[in-house]
């Protein structure tokens, strides 16, 4: 989570770095066909490249996985694959493979970002559809990371729209977290009984207590966690959870009454991995994110894992909303939680055009 071990984009994109070794086959049946461009560079003793173009919070992740993948895809297919990952807010990273990053994968925030490329003519119809549970082998929520001792009392919502609180959120113009922050604000809002008018009110004083609108999630906990600005961040659950890993005994995670299930999408990069001939190679890849081994990786990188029975060995009775620690045990996922998701707002395509399009909700209470 240092600053000075997070490749830009620009980096990433020009000079094709971090390269991670990675390999082999997936849980939802898919296989390398015989005569394919992987079979052919096999044969010729060639590394197959690859690229994941992702969004902010999964550094951790795919630096993990992608060497269990590749484990796996060697002792499979007998095959080596080298893997550039590419991070950043998820939707500056959509936009950038929408505009010519070639990525093989895309790994983002949300299906909303992951429609942005598709809709630029290098995913297939049909993306969500094309692994289990949508497309999303692993989800998140939204929480807040505060000091410890929480100095501020900050527990729910409505605390973030006092006048004496400074507030750390990425922009949602830039960041698919940023759009899950501002969802599950609207929902707490809207709960607490409050009409339209009365939300956006209510959700302009939150965004007017911003002391940094950072581009992504990282960036975000950049400037709550190595900056010491604001008083508290509103974060990915595994954002939150990493710090207090990174920094024992300095924050606290406050789980608020009501949050959102955060959906991250995954895709192959159709036209890309046809160009590339690494279509089989890109959905082994991300099949084999449901994999048992690489759900257990999610779970230990604190993204709540799809497999049931992974997920419920993680799952702890919490006697209090607020989390001081990562427990002994290993079991972190507070089950007891109000979630909304995002089919409450519409879908995404709904959810865009009413609150982050230009000219939206956002902008009418932020840009102005």
């Amino acid at each position: 989570m240092k600053k000075n071990k997070i490749l830009s984009l620009a980096i990433v994109a020009a000079l094709s770095t971090s390269l991670i070794a990675c390999g082999n086959s997936s849980s939802n049946g898919s296989s390398v066909a015989e005569g394919s461009d992987e079979i052919k560079a096999a044969n010729s003793g060639e590394v197959i490249e690859l690229t994941n173009v992702s969004y902010d919070p999964t550094r951790e992740l795919y630096a993990a996985y992608n060497e269990v993948f590749a484990k796996h895809y060697q002792d499979e297919f007998g095959q080596t694959v080298e893997i550039t990952q590419s991070h950043g807010g998820s939707g500056k990273q959509a936009l950038e493979v929408a505009n010519g990053l070639e990525a093989d994968v895309v790994t983002l925030a949300l299906e909303g970002d992951v429609q942005v490329v598709a809709d630029a003519g290098l995913i297939d119809d049909g993306f969500t559809s094309e692994y289990e549970l949508d497309s999303s082998p692993y989800t998140s929520t939204i929480v807040f990371l505060v000091r410890s001792g929480n100095p501020k009392k900050i527990y729910d919502w409505n605390d973030l729209i006092r006048e004496d609180v400074g507030v750390i959120t990425p922009n949602p113009k830039t960041s698919g977290g940023a759009m899950w922050n501002y969802l599950a604000a609207w929902y707490y809002f809207e709960q607490q009984g409050q009409n339209d008018s009365e939300i956006l009110d209510s959700i302009k004083q939150l965004y007017a207590n911003v002391v940094v609108l950072d581009s992504g999630a990282r960036g975000a906990t950049t400037s709550f966690v190595e900056n010491k600005q604001g008083d508290v961040l509103i974060a990915w659950e595994n954002e939150a959870f990493l710090s207090l890993k990174e920094y024992p005994g300095e924050y606290e995670i406050v789980v608020p009454s009501v949050s959102i299930l955060c959906q991250p999408t995954v895709a192959v990069v159709d036209e890309v991995a046809k160009k590339h001939g690494t279509a089989d190679v890109a959905k082994e890849y991300l099949g084999y994110l449901y994999s048992d081994e690489a759900q257990e990786i999610e779970a230990q990188n604190f993204y709540r894992p799809s497999t049931k029975s992974i997920y419920d060995k993680y799952v702890f009775t919490a006697d209090s909303n607020t989390i001081t620690e990562i427990p002994a045990d290993g079991k972190w996922i507070n089950d007891n939680v109000n979630l909304t998701d995002i089919n409450h707002f519409g879908g995404w395509a709904q959810a865009r055009a009413d609150h982050f399009a230009d000219g939206a909700n956002f902008d009418s209470i932020y840009e102005q």
